[in-house]
């Protein structure tokens, strides 16, 4: 039985691996494929040796792991360089960068999963009160890293970490006020922001920054469908048609081909069909995570795989629409096809923990 589990997921792994190398030899940057091979590769490895290791000396010192991610991030907004006007990477001679905020979220994962079982565990029926400390201390662990992560500026990975905890925290049977209030501040919150952003710009910049204030320039220009790498792609994705243009026949240029953007590179090279092929592969795959954690009796366990489950789901939802001009632009990978060491590891990271916990 285990072993049908296992190759449910690691089935259309492969699929993706085959994916991602050709879509990324049909990009401008498809010198990169080897490097994808090599980090498929090491992912691999780790999902084996992640699956075959004892972690519970991890998971129980995972605070240890916390300190140590917060101060690496800490470190990079000081001594980082600069890449694309960003500091979301560590520059290793003859490996290449790694970006430490991707494997934060696994981080985040584990200790928010522990301190949410450790609550359930503790309280059968916590009051109002043992929510509010409860929750309290969930948005302090979000918020240090969060905050370093926001600064370097990387946001839609501070809305990954947001996502993941949400989503653990909605299976973890608080009630459902919670929410509803957070929604309100959120909405709150973002009406201030535009407010002050359309109507007193110099308060807005003084108060939240120039950094931030690019940030909803870019919003705007989503909304308002403007820019160059939003229109060249969605031009690219509109001239495949059912079957596409062939491969390596990517129409137009645009920044990002291998990353952000890879999937109008699908749209462009092997059409409608093929896309809509390649998203039931993607429900499929989320299906059978969704699956395995429906069937874990821990609930430490099932806490851990919602979170992975819903950072790829986010990610999968928002690479794609953001090529498609239905969410806005945010440099978020598609996990498993993007080009990208950190974000492939850490998603693979990810399939081993989930075939570590499975097996117990």
């Amino acid at each position: 039985m285990k072993k049908q589990v296992y190759l449910s997921i690691i089935i259309p792994i492969i699929i993706f691996f085959i994916i991602s190398i050709i879509t990324i030899l049909s990009s401008y940057n498809n010198n990169l494929y080897i490097k994808q091979i090599i980090w498929y590769f090491i992912g691999f490895i780790l999902i084996y040796v992640i699956y075959k290791s004892d972690l519970k000396p991890i998971f129980k010192n995972i605070e240890v792991f916390y300190i140590i991610g917060n101060i690496i991030l800490l470190l990079l907004l000081i001594f980082g360089n600069k890449i694309n006007n960003s500091k979301c990477w560590i520059t290793i001679p003859n490996i290449g960068n790694i970006q430490p905020s991707e494997f934060m979220k696994i981080i985040l994962i584990i200790i928010n999963s522990k301190i949410i079982n450790n609550f359930k565990n503790k309280y059968k029926k916590p009051t109002i009160k043992q929510e509010f400390k409860f929750l309290s201390k969930i948005f302090l662990i979000v918020l240090i890293p969060s905050i370093l992560t926001f600064k370097e500026p990387d946001t839609g990975m501070v809305i990954i970490y947001i996502i993941i905890t949400l989503s653990m925290i909605f299976i973890s049977g608080i009630r459902y006020r919670w929410f509803i209030s957070v929604i309100f501040i959120i909405i709150f919150s973002l009406s201030t922001i535009l407010f002050l952003y359309f109507y007193n710009q110099n308060l807005f910049v003084n108060i939240l920054g120039n950094s931030f204030f690019l940030r909803i320039e870019r919003l705007t220009n989503w909304s308002n469908k403007i820019g160059y790498q939003l229109t060249n792609g969605i031009a690219s994705i509109g001239s495949g048609g059912l079957y596409g243009l062939g491969f390596n026949k990517t129409p137009l240029f645009f920044p990002e081909s291998s990353t952000d953007f890879i999937f109008a590179i699908i749209a462009s090279n092997y059409g409608f069909i093929t896309s809509f092929l390649f998203i039931i592969l993607l429900l499929i795959f989320d299906i059978n995570l969704f699956k395995i954690s429906l069937k874990t009796n821990k609930n430490s366990n099932k806490y851990i795989i919602i979170g992975i489950l819903s950072s790829i789901i986010f990610s999968q939802f928002q690479s794609i629409g953001m090529t498609l001009s239905i969410m806005p632009i945010m440099g978020i990978t598609l996990p498993f096809i993007s080009y990208g060491g950190s974000s492939l590891i850490s998603y693979m990271l990810m399939i081993g923990i989930i075939f570590n916990i499975e097996k117990r």
